[in-house]
């Protein structure tokens, strides 16, 4: 995208060891832009709240950090940005995973039209991609599932991309059909009924 006048913003960066809140200045208009666009190989924050993963103690506060980009798993711009409607292309959604551990972010991914998943995987450039309403979180850290309208992952970092689809575990069962096997199996107690026999006919 073309830059526009510089303005601030509130950013939050997510590395495998801490979360990062701070603002950044920048002529760019989305969170990708602003990672894809740096000149150095860190990204610089001020106001910065830095919260350590599995720790109890309090926050650390900066005036400002410097950030490895190399570290960074994604980032989430606090307030989105909407494009510029005449440089907007038009693209195809398609739901994907990202297993970044210890994350996984389950969102929408936008490819060109006639463009598989796959095919798009193989065109992918930048170093962060952005995935729309999106979902992330992390059972081994303990962060639970939490919505972002957008977020750019670190493809250097991503370990799994693949499409996503949530499956139903009944799917192709009838219920009422399995229900009533389970009730079945449920009265059968191996005992022989009285009266003797396994419902031999009588004479």
């Amino acid at each position: 995208m073309f830059p526009g006048d510089e303005q601030q913003f509130a950013m939050t960066l997510f590395t495998d060891a801490y979360v990062i809140r701070g603002h950044v200045s920048s002529r760019q208009r989305r969170v990708t832009d602003v990672l894809n666009s740096a000149e150095q190989e860190f990204l610089v924050l001020t106001d910065v709240v830095l919260d350590e993963f599995g720790t109890r103690t309090s926050a650390i506060q900066a005036d400002f950090a410097q950030v490895n980009l190399a570290s960074v798993l994604f980032a989430i711009a606090d307030a989105p940005v909407d494009a510029i409607p005449e440089m907007r292309t038009p693209k195809v959604q398609e739901e994907a995973l990202i297993s970044i551990p210890p994350f996984k972010i389950i969102g929408r991914i936008h490819l060109m039209p006639e463009k598989t998943l796959r095919e798009a995987l193989l065109e992918l450039k930048g170093r962060f991609v952005p995935v729309t309403d999106g979902t992330y979180w992390s059972d081994s850290v303990g962060e639970a599932r939490t919505s972002a309208s957008l977020i750019a992952f670190n493809r250097s970092r991503a370990q799994i991309l693949a499409p996503h689809r949530i499956v139903d575990p009944w799917e192709g069962i009838n219920r009422g059909d399995a229900a009533g096997g389970q009730a079945g199996r449920g009265a059968d107690t191996g005992r022989e009924p009285a009266g003797g026999g396994w419902g031999t006919p009588g004479p």
